[in-house]
């Protein structure tokens, strides 16, 4: 029978040779497979309550795992916020080391990241005052090379996709750089680090009507700088006669703040203008390029230098 004749060949010595070797070969990489399957990272498989409840506990590795968690968010925010690489080294190191020293007194009322975000906000402040220049828009954070698009491996890009996404996140980041400081820390927390419009209100201390304001503001400003590179209309089209102010109003739209009657006239007015629409369309493009900006990749000797800092101030505890 035919189920007989299989079992034999289960049971029948493999030959020798090359048949051989392919069977023993596939057979590793199975079970390479399955120990590397079977092997977890406690950091990444423990939640942030969990971390968090034994980082109180003076769990050291819980609190190192939530550092390790929050570096990439928390470095692109200071270099976002500072636009100097090396300010963003420190953003990360005062701000996770401040974490380690207060984590005993976080009530949990928010969340770790509106934590985090408020405490390296505050550090960002401090930083500003202290320097002597303002940023300028030539800046452009080009030294952190690790937080552009261009640089997240993409292997269905091909060369000209690659340069037309250099060009639009040097144009992003140009754009972002000459924001009044209000402005421009509700736009990275509300469209690049995608925190919501009250949690965004929690970190700045404001109401949400004035973090929303803000936000049109910064949206509309970006969106005009970055217009020329995605090929869309750079003058707003309330410039133009006749049309109302849809880019400010479209981003009403996407935070939930136009009425159905506002709503339904702005549809007529794209349906009838395709300048309000590629404005708009660019509006949403240049929300969805922030939205996608990476978390980069941490240098390992920030990322030793952060550990040192808590495993020192966890020491100095314990004595």
């Amino acid at each position: 029978m035919e189920f007989g004749h299989t079992h034999e060949k289960t049971l029948r010595k493999p030959s020798s040779g090359p048949g051989r070797n392919r069977v023993a070969l596939i057979t590793a990489r199975r079970s390479i497979r399955s120990i590397i399957a079977n092997v977890t990272d406690p950091s990444t498989t423990r939640n942030d309550d969990d971390l968090l409840a034994a980082a109180r506990r003076g769990d050291r590795d819980a609190l190192e795992a939530l550092a390790e968690r929050y570096q990439p968010q928390v470095y692109r925010f200071g270099a976002k916020m500072c636009g100097d690489a090396e300010d963003a080294r420190d953003i990360v190191q005062d701000t996770l080391l401040a974490m380690a020293r207060s984590v005993g007194a976080f009530r949990g009322d928010s969340s770790i990241s509106t934590w985090l975000y408020t405490i390296a906000r505050r550090l960002c402040i401090k930083k500003r005052r202290k320097s002597k220049f303002a940023p300028t828009a030539e800046e452009s954070l080009d030294a952190l090379g690790a937080m552009r698009l261009e640089d997240v491996a993409d292997g269905m890009r091909n060369p000209e996709q690659q340069a037309i996404g250099r060009q639009v996140q040097v144009a992003l980041d140009t754009a972002i750089a000459p924001l009044e400081p209000p402005q421009r820390e509700v736009l990275v927390l509300r469209d690049i680090e995608g925190l919501t419009a009250a949690e965004v209100a929690r970190v700045l201390d404001v109401s949400v009507e004035a973090v929303k304001s803000r936000l049109h503001r910064a949206r509309a400003a970006v969106r005009e700088k970055v217009a020329p590179v995605l090929g869309a209309p750079v003058a707003a089209a309330s410039q133009r006669a006749g049309c109302p102010d849809v880019v400010t109003q479209f981003s009403h739209y996407l935070e939930g703040e136009l009425t159905a009657e506002a709503f339904a006239e702005m549809e007529i007015q794209l349906a009838r203008c395709p300048h309000c629409r590629g404005a708009c369309e660019s509006l949403k493009r240049t929300i969805a390029i922030c939205n996608s900006t990476p978390a980069p990749a941490i240098p390992s000797s920030l990322a030793e230098s952060v550990r040192d800092a808590i495993r020192g101030f966890l020491a100095q505890q314990s004595q």
